[in-house]
């Protein structure tokens, strides 16, 4: 009678984890973290119009990544940024383990979209790095020539989780 008793017990547990970290993430893809307008939120990237970039992140979430070339001919009205660390503040976070990536125009916001214009972020002096959270810090922080911004033509797609004020 134990046993069974035992066997119920281990498998109501396991269905409750697997319950459980459904609604966490319904969709199985892992999600990282970023931030925007200053907090932290939750994302995915499950496609991406780059070979090498698909390859990087396939191996950062050790779950594929899907090369959709046709991404990098979204126009530019309906791509918002998402600016990746190359370097500075080494935090791991980031597909080049540095700081967390910072986004622009979240949703709710004029101009939201989940595709994403890849902005590759490298501080000038990386002893003067310091961790960004707003795309303004970004903007302002190569406004004074601390870091520069190269966009190499590559559209990520990167559906948000959670952003200030709202979650799927």
């Amino acid at each position: 009678m134990r046993k069974w008793v035992w066997a119920i017990l281990i498998i109501a547990a396991l269905s409750t984890g697997f319950t459980a970290g459904y609604f966490v993430n319904p969709v199985g893809i892992p999600f990282t973290y970023g931030y925007v307008e200053g907090q932290r939120i939750k994302f995915i990237h499950p496609e991406v119009s780059d070979a090498k970039v698909a390859d990087l992140l396939t191996d950062m979430l050790n779950s594929p990544v899907i090369v959709v070339p046709s991404l990098a001919q979204a126009p530019e009205g309906i791509v918002a940024n998402v600016f990746v660390f190359t370097n500075g503040v080494r935090r791991g976070e980031g597909p080049f383990k540095f700081q967390a990536d910072v986004f622009d125009r979240p949703p709710g916001t004029d101009g939201y979209s989940p595709l994403r214009a890849l902005n590759l972020v490298s501080w000038k002096d990386e002893r003067k790095s310091r961790e960004m959270r707003s795309a303004a810090e970004v903007k302002a922080a190569e406004a004074a020539g601390e870091i520069t911004i190269t966009r190499p033509g590559v559209v990520v797609n990167i559906p948000f989780l959670t952003w200030p004020g709202g979650r799927r």
